[in-house]
């Protein structure tokens, strides 16, 4: 591993000069360019303040990065299925509620919604990718058809439900932080 091109990569990534970090390491521009371009080495301590400047720590900083897997199939997907309220839920992206947010497929047979939830904190966004379906917001009941979205700040209960008697609605739904 090159230290000084990690250490490099990160002042910029941070929107620092090299004499910045420098001040806020107590260190000289010149040691910061010599580190750089690897002709030096600095104490444990020295890096650990450079990290420190940087918003990193060590294990975080000579972790290696692993191949995060970023593109997801029908085989990564986990399905459930609620019979009682006529839906399928496959959420698609693995391991998503140690995310920031969660996408999920909601699927609404004849008469189907979703489970009622609670306010909280966080973001909601959904998109119809076919039949209609009525977002509960509230006390308010609004219509989305295919090719619409919504997006609303989850601060009253909220659930949505199949708008059609005779098709079946599918749909993107995005919570943020995870909520599902």
């Amino acid at each position: 591993m090159k230290i000084g091109k990690k250490i490099k990569y990160l002042r910029i990534k941070n929107g620092l000069t090299q004499e910045e970090l420098a001040d806020r390491s107590e260190l000289s521009k010149g040691f910061i360019s010599q580190l750089e371009r690897d002709l030096t080495s600095p104490s444990i301590a020295t890096l650990v303040d450079i990290l420190e400047c940087l918003g990193t720590n060590l294990k975080e900083f000579f972790s290696e990065d692993k191949d995060e897997k970023i593109c997801f199939g029908p085989e990564d997907y986990f399905i459930t299925n609620n019979n009682e309220l006529n839906n399928n839920i496959h959420w698609i992206v693995p391991n998503s509620q140690k995310n920031k947010m969660e996408p999920i497929i909601v699927h609404l047979k004849q008469n189907g919604k979703t489970i009622k939830e609670n306010p909280h904190e966080g973001e909601e966004f959904g998109y119809v990718f076919q039949g209609s379906i009525y977002l509960n917001l509230g006390g308010r009941k609004i219509r989305v058809k295919k090719g619409e979205c919504f997006y609303f700040s989850p601060k009253m209960d909220h659930y949505i439900e199949n708008a059609s008697k005779s098709n079946d609605a599918w749909v993107l739904w995005i919570s943020t932080p995870p909520n599902f």
